[in-house]
């Protein structure tokens, strides 16, 4: 049987809307949850005293997590639906866990955004929203939930959909595509079956909706970019470059340059799970022998990509940022950490160009001192040596980025425009 078309899903949501049982149920309605693992998870939590909380304990693996009923980590978790396989991304909706947030929105195709009906829209579900744009992801559905609880009323519906919609169309939302969707994640309502209990809900179910989301294209007909991750040198042989293609093509047998060091070289062969290709594609994680090359010329953090169209080297570059963790605040000279596709470098905040309204994406300052926990900005970097880096817009997996100061991720973002080198 062919493979089906992959995509990682992210639900978040304010902590307490119930977003653990919806996973939870996704799961067991979709068959990757079975009955044995469901009347387990029934008697944990009824030992707890939480008696609804088995789904939710479908992803909650850590202990600490059962006993305070909240989600901590990032929980991976597949399951398949007609169309699609996919992997959950669980973040975690509490406030101190939003940067587990951020590395799970770097990674997904689309999100399912989980409001409460009975509790109706909170700070934290806009600011999720809000990260969740800035973050890149372009596919939205939102889940209204705990219909149980306000008696399946379609008024009590309604209103949490316009209050959220007003809420996140002027941040780019398209709210007029996205399906919202009336849901009880507890009781199994419009998850994988229609429920007769909503029949003025024409719309489709959870399940439905998942497969109707769009394929993410993948980018071959950009230009090769291929991060480096580790660079092996064999004896006898040569030297074995390896990593994941983020875009274009890398054909055997064609030239190619890494950047920023501006080495050339032939691709001799490549390989991926000990097979020879004769070409890798986006996606592919790679190992590809190349000859002539000086030990050390190149190493993890170069990009390879066609001499006619190597990949960009940046003087400097402007991007929007979210400040997720940091004791003090941010000023300008700032020079942390920078993660960049598989590069870590020191770069220098040069300039704050203007603060963001996380409520609402409007500009609420221009030229702050300093930006602080919470805060989005749009800011000008500039790197202490030669790096990589592209538009989010032109190659997102070179586009975006975390700041890592003092052993934790301080902030993330995508980059809106570049300086190249001279």
């Amino acid at each position: 049987m062919a493979s089906k078309p992959h995509l990682n899903l992210i639900f978040t949501g304010h902590v307490d809307h119930g977003k653990s049982t919806l996973v939870g149920r996704t799961l067991y309605d979709t068959g990757a949850l079975s009955e044995n693992d469901l009347r387990k998870l029934k008697e944990e939590a009824a030992k707890l005293g939480k008696a609804t909380f088995e789904f939710a304990f479908a992803m909650d693996r850590l202990k600490e997590e059962r006993e305070r009923g909240v989600t901590i980590d990032i929980a991976h978790k597949d399951f398949n639906t007609a169309k699609y396989y996919f992997t959950i991304i669980e973040a975690p909706g509490h406030k101190d866990f939003v940067k587990n947030m951020i590395t799970g929105a770097s990674q997904a195709d689309a999100a399912v955004i989980v409001c409460s009906a009975k509790e109706g829209v909170q700070a934290q579900t806009i600011e999720h929203a809000f990260l969740l744009k800035v973050l890149g992801v372009q596919q939205f559905i939102v889940a209204i939930n705990k219909m149980d609880a306000v008696n399946y009323d379609k008024a009590a519906y309604e209103k949490t959909k316009a209050e959220l919609s007003a809420k996140i169309k002027p941040m780019g939302y398209a709210v007029d595509k996205i399906s919202f969707i009336p849901t009880s994640a507890y009781m199994g309502d419009n998850i994988a079956k229609k429920s007769e209990k909503t029949p003025w809900y024409t719309g489709p179910t959870l399940i439905e909706a998942f497969d109707q989301l769009v394929e993410p294209k993948k980018p071959t007909d950009k230009g090769l970019r291929l991060p480096i991750q580790e660079v092996f040198n064999i004896k006898g042989q040569g030297t074995v470059p390896v990593g994941r293609v983020e875009a274009g093509i890398l054909n055997a047998g064609s030239k190619i340059v890494f950047m920023p060091q501006n080495v050339p070289a032939e691709v001799k062969s490549i390989e991926m799970h000990h097979q020879q290709l004769t070409q890798a594609i986006p996606g592919d994680n790679v190992g590809f022998l190349v000859r002539g090359i000086e030990q050390n010329a190149i190493g993890r953090g170069s990009v390879v990509g066609e001499p006619s169209n190597p990949p960009s080297v940046v003087e400097e570059f402007t991007a929007q940022i979210v400040v997720l963790n940091h004791p003090t605040a941010i000023g300008k000279n700032y020079t942390p950490v920078f993660h960049i596709h598989t590069a870590q470098l020191a770069c220098t905040i040069i300039e704050i160009v203007e603060k963001k309204d996380p409520k609402s994406g409007a500009t609420a300052e221009k030229n702050p001192q300093f930006i602080k926990t919470g805060d989005v900005a749009i800011v000008k970097i500039k790197p202490t040596k030669p790096v990589c880096a592209e538009k989010f817009s032109d190659f997102p997996a070179l586009g975006r980025f975390a700041i890592r100061d003092m052993g934790q991720t301080v902030a993330a973002g995508i980059i809106l425009d570049i300086k190249k080198k001279a």
